[in-house]
């Protein structure tokens, strides 16, 4: 069961939190916290051998999947690439943030940018740090992306600070925010509802319940695949 966020003001919540957040920030269940936390983390070498492709833990309709959410998508790679995968990430759960600074990198040299996958990020957020985060990134515009890959390799410094406000506002004003920009993002209910109704979609339709979670080929994968298991994903629905 999702719990729910108390409707206030993200601006508000960066300061009370307690830092045991980032125990769970990938999951809604205590024992699957730990039981993520207790998986070695894949080690981060340029050529990763082969693996069998790991069981999809249950299947949806990619169709409905890609249909239209509360927000825009924000994607990589070519929109007519052969394979699509969908990703539900909490900016504040380090299993998310370890996918996108080991495994996406290789995944974008080998399929996105060579046309082959496109990627579709969602947000999932456990937490109004979280939240605070995808707004600051949905805020960014077209540096979507770019806000998201520094928040996520700076995750420790504002994600379990006991000021995440002050942490937040430091590295927003590096990616051009001013205060005034900074607050008004964060105290945008309407952007605030529509990042929640895409994390409740995420769950109520498609079953989604921890972070990461990988949607492909209509498998859904919860957990932060490697590279190896990505290509024995991907790479039989290219041939």
């Amino acid at each position: 069961m999702i719990r729910s966020i108390p409707r206030r003001s993200v601006l508000t919540s960066l300061v009370v939190l307690p830092t045991a957040l980032m125990l769970a920030a990938c999951s809604d269940s205590t024992e699957e916290a730990k039981a993520e936390t207790s998986k070695p983390a894949d080690a981060a070498t340029p050529a990763a051998p082969a693996v069998n492709a790991p069981k999809p833990a249950g299947t949806v309709d990619m169709a409905k999947l890609l249909e239209a959410g509360a927000l825009p998508e924000k994607s990589l790679g070519k929109e007519d690439a052969p394979v699509t995968i969908v990703e539900y990430a909490s900016m504040t759960c380090p299993h998310c943030a370890h996918f996108h600074e080991t495994t996406l990198p290789e995944l974008k040299t080998r399929y996105i940018d060579t046309g082959k996958v496109r990627l579709i990020l969602r947000e999932f957020p456990f937490d109004p740090r979280a939240e605070a985060g995808f707004m600051l990134a949905r805020c960014s515009n077209d540096n979507y992306f770019a806000m998201v890959d520094v928040l996520f390799k700076q995750q420790r410094n504002w994600a379990a600070a006991e000021n995440a406000r002050d942490a937040l506002l430091q590295i927003s004003k590096l990616a051009g925010f001013s205060q005034e920009s900074f607050e008004a993002c964060l105290t945008d209910q309407k952007l605030l509802d529509e990042v929640r109704a895409v994390r409740e979609r995420g769950a109520k339709d498609f079953g989604v319940d921890s972070t990461p979670t990988f949607f492909i080929d209509g498998g859904r994968y919860p957990g932060a695949l490697s590279i190896a298991e990505l290509s024995a994903i991907i790479d039989p629905l290219l041939s």
